[in-house]
């Protein structure tokens, strides 16, 4: 097969061939060109006989993965691609977010690179073309070499729920965002009271693995805030909880003035909260480290301060399709 494929088995052909042509687009762009090389199906499962990443089977929340790694939610958010993302060799993929109805998202410009951080701005606001347009594409989606979970956002409790109950028969779990920090709505589920009233009506309904996604806290007082969202999870009895969002920041370069950061410049905090919320939950609730995360070396590191899985996108821009094979092949020479 690398005979076959023999750039694929190179492992810079990414960031010395293509991140020059893509990097030579503003993020939007690039990443519609992305999307039409994802939406080549057999090319990808080409790529993945090439690049023969290895299992390290392991069973979380009750799915069995092929490996912890996932790919987080936001790169695929129109859940179109995930079958060419799982030939990646993740053990999960998450698309979305998907929301209730259809939005266009925040007003251009919302995307920064930061290539001297290996880091992203985002202040995208959930762009989506709407629940019903996500389920028609996971109806067809029948090849599924990764396992593959939604993440849905938290707007409204009973459009929250509508999502839940019409996806959840077509994944294998769900993941709520409570936490963009591009998206006003959402900030009313950053209040445990108003938090837990939601766990309740989606706990009444659902029947598979849940998941919210928490913000990060920078300070005493968020510190204590999100702690207080962590307890309501635990309490409500979810499944798990993935630490964490983007990083609120401001930037004049967005239309909004301000965006969410994400890659390797928060890859310590992090590191910081997991321990944190790990310490919160105790042993049995799953958590998934979402933040920076671009080698094996990153992903021991969120395995061993209390992480069940890891979650990368950010790196997927910098570094390419093959980063997943190589955190995999780190994480199988030490396992």
């Amino acid at each position: 097969m690398s005979l076959r494929f023999p750039i694929l088995s190179r492992l810079p052909w990414y960031r010395l061939l293509v991140r020059p042509i893509l990097f030579r687009f503003a993020p939007e762009p690039a990443q519609k060109i992305a999307d039409k090389a994802l939406a080549i199906q057999p090319l990808w499962r080409a790529y993945a006989k090439a690049a023969n990443v290895p299992d390290i089977p392991v069973t979380v929340a009750g799915l069995a993965l092929r490996n912890p790694v996932g790919l987080a939610a936001g790169l695929d958010k129109q859940c179109a691609y995930l079958d060419s993302l799982g030939n990646l060799g993740f053990g999960y993929v998450i698309g979305g977010t998907v929301t209730h109805n259809a939005r266009p998202g925040n007003p251009k410009p919302r995307v920064l690179r930061l290539p001297q951080q290996s880091s992203l701005i985002n202040a995208l606001g959930f762009p989506s073309e709407g629940l019903h347009a996500a389920e028609a594409r996971l109806r067809k989606l029948t090849d599924r070499p990764a396992n593959v979970l939604v993440s849905i956002a938290a707007l409204d409790e009973q459009e929250t729920l509508e999502c839940l109950t019409t996806l959840e028969p077509l994944v294998d779990g769900i993941e709520v965002n409570i936490s963009s920090p591009n998206t006003a709505g959402l900030r009313k589920f950053q209040e445990p009271v108003a938090l837990r009233g939601l766990l309740d009506i989606l706990n009444a309904a659902r029947t598979k693995p849940l998941f919210i996604k928490i913000p990060p806290y920078m300070n005493e007082a968020e510190h204590e805030n999100v702690m207080s969202l962590v307890r309501a999870c635990r309490d409500a009895g979810m499944t798990g909880i993935t630490v964490m969002n983007t990083i609120p920041v401001e930037d004049a370069r967005l239309a909004m003035g301000r965006g969410g950061l994400s890659g390797l410049a928060v890859r310590e905090d992090m590191l910081r909260i997991v321990p944190e919320v790990r310490a919160e939950v105790g042993s049995e609730m799953v958590i998934n480290a979402c933040g920076g995360i671009a080698t094996a070396e990153d992903a021991r590191r969120a395995l061993a301060v209390g992480a069940n899985t890891v979650q990368i996108y950010t790196s997927m821009v910098y570094r390419g399709p093959g980063v997943v094979g190589e955190i995999v092949k780190g994480l199988a020479k030490r396992s």
